[in-house]
């Protein structure tokens, strides 16, 4: 496998990496690197001009750099992280794609390029250092300068005139001028510091009467025994144990609340390849409580349960998820992150860290598992992390899996009427497929005195379906230069399907056509750009824009010719797929 080099400014300089334990330590752990934010140690005091500037290192800006070369622009990427590529890159080696053949352009491009390093035509499972290798070859062809650890000054960070961003400056005085900015980032900070119209959380049903939105107690992902969730087991004078609500949830009742977050981590059960699991320094077993009287309930006996999302990816390795009732989704522990200060990402950060390390330690070494789980604690002992994966960080990925955080709210929302296919845009710049996924939100008190999961919904069985070019640009009026390829414009129930990376990657590099053609329009407001030219020159360069032939793509009126024999059909008529 040949990697490139990659034109990469750190604006804090080079961090000292200390891991401690190697191979066969208790206590893995990447000082100072494995963290959300890097407060700034010196001042840049840097102007950069370029006309483009794309906020976000992740696939999406990866993309988006790489589209923009080939066409004649150029970029700069400032990227307020440690590793280029986001999840995509940090643990997510089991794609959730959906329908392949709807994942086209630099997106399929990024994953036949995976195929190569393994002697494949495409590959959609894969090792993160080899996504990272992959991402690092396309910036050195992109010829794009990295700035890491570059996070935008949120209090006077953006300049705008007359409804465009002018430029951004980051913490570290780095300032980029451009003409037209991209935010590839998770949370859109770019984009609400723009003043750009967003939300966060879960909207009612009501809001854009859809079925599946707000509040939702359902079965999958769910408790299948009956659990206490008091201090006392069985005792409410005793108080709940933490992350535990006592509302109880209105169905489809919007709220604040917000999919829970984890890491995607990269396992191996080969001995040669493995690290123990680390113990926190910040353990605090108190938080798995539940996951023993879970286990003592009986789940300690459905070991093929337990181990269901230890996906594989090459080499012995996993991607190794969420599942279950009580599993490493930090359930209602991430409701401060979209909005939130710097800091208090960070903490939240770190309490991922901490009990998601410790969820693993626990399972592994805890005496009362020992009891109560013992095959499932037995089994685990043979995995660990991969000695091979995510070295400078002790091992473990830095990227957490954020799955939701700001979306916009421009002229167009997508919802899960465009999931089923109700309504097909006539501008669409790319395909979504995968089903409409949401993890839990919360964990509350049932009537009974048990505890219960609630947010998670999971609908599949759909064809693919168009992505709106309205949903990727702001509305009329707020910011003209401007394109929001990840924190797009949709229902909270919508984005879990619209929220993979290579959904990402695919509206990344229709972000970055548009902004081209708009360049060479002399400058025009995106929301301007001739969405009919910009579709064919989408086309042109490998992106997929509808599925199948629908009737609604040419004047005319849908008829039923199979269901009646009424029916004559003279002249040419499209067939339609739905």
């Amino acid at each position: 496998m040949r990697v490139w080099g990659v034109l990469r400014k750190s604006v804090l300089g080079l961090l000292s990496i200390v891991v401690i334990g190697g191979m066969t330590g208790s206590s893995v752990h990447a000082e100072g690197l494995l963290r959300y934010y890097f407060p700034p140690e010196e001042s840049l005091d840097k102007v950069i001009t370029t006309q483009v500037c794309i906020y976000g290192g992740t696939s999406a800006g990866v993309v988006a750099a790489l589209e923009l070369k080939r066409l004649g622009i150029d970029s700069v990427i400032v990227h307020p992280g440690v590793r280029i590529g986001g999840l995509t890159a940090s643990g997510l080696g089991w794609t959730d794609f959906g329908t392949q053949d709807a994942v086209q352009g630099i997106a399929r491009e990024f994953y036949e390029r995976l195929g190569a390093t393994y002697d494949m035509p495409i590959r959609w499972t894969f090792e993160p250092s080899v996504a990272l290798a992959v991402f690092e070859e396309m910036v050195a062809e992109a010829g794009v300068e990295v700035y890491d650890k570059a996070f935008l000054d949120r209090a006077a960070g953006v300049k705008m005139e007359h409804n465009r961003i002018v430029s951004l400056t980051t913490e570290n005085g780095l300032t980029v001028r451009a003409a037209y900015f991209i935010d590839a980032t998770y949370e859109g900070d770019l984009m609400a510091a723009a003043g750009v119209s967003y939300t966060t959380g879960r909207e009612s049903n009501s809001v854009y009467d859809e079925t599946y939105n707000g509040r939702q107690v359902r079965q999958k992902h769910q408790f299948l025994r009956d659990v206490s969730p008091y201090i006392v087991e069985g005792d409410p004078s005793s108080g709940l144990l933490g992350g535990i609500e006592t509302e109880i949830p209105v169905q489809g009742q919007g709220d604040h609340r917000i999919q829970a977050y984890n890491f995607r981590i990269c396992m191996t059960d080969q001995p040669d390849n493995r690290v123990p699991f680390p113990k926190p320094a910040n353990y605090d077993r108190s938080w798995y409580i539940l996951l023993e009287r879970y286990f003592a309930a009986g789940f300690g006996t459905d070991v093929d349960n337990f181990f269901q999302k230890f996906d594989r990816i090459p080499n012995g390795k996993t991607d190794t998820n969420n599942h279950g009732g009580i599993s490493t989704d930090f359930i209602g522990q991430n409701y401060d992150w979209p909005t939130g200060s710097y800091q208090t990402r960070e903490q939240i950060y770190q309490q991922h860290v901490g009990y998601i390390q410790g969820y693993w330690w626990f399972v592994a070494n805890d005496p009362v598992v020992g009891q109560v789980a013992p095959t499932i604690q037995a089994r685990l002992q043979n995995w660990g992390l991969a000695a091979d994966e995510f070295v400078e960080y002790g091992h473990w990925p830095p990227q957490l899996y954020v799955r939701e955080a700001r979306r916009m709210v421009s002229d167009y929302v997508i919802t899960e009427h465009d999931f089923f296919g109700r309504t097909r845009v006539s501008d669409s710049v790319g395909l979504a497929s995968y089903g409409m996924d949401s993890h839990n939100c919360a964990r509350f008190v049932t009537a009974e005195g048990y505890v219960k999961n609630e947010g998670d919904v999971q609908i599949g069985g759909i064809q693919p379906y168009r992505l709106s070019y309205r949903a990727i640009v702001p509305r009329r009026g707020e910011c003209a230069n401007l394109a929001v390829p990840v924190c797009v414009s949709a229902s909270h129930i919508a984005y879990g399907s619209v929220r993979m990376e290579p959904v990402f990657m695919i509206l990344a590099q229709s972000s970055a056509a548009a902004i081209a053609q708009a360049i060479d329009s002399g400058g025009v407001d995106l929301q301007s750009v001739d969405i009919k030219q910009l579709q064919r020159t989408l086309e042109q360069r490998g992106q997929r824009l509808v599925w199948g032939t629908y009737l609604d793509d040419v004047d005319g009126t849908i008829i039923d010719s199979e269901q009646s024999s009424q029916v004559i059909v003279t002249g040419d008529w499209l067939a339609s797929s739905s």
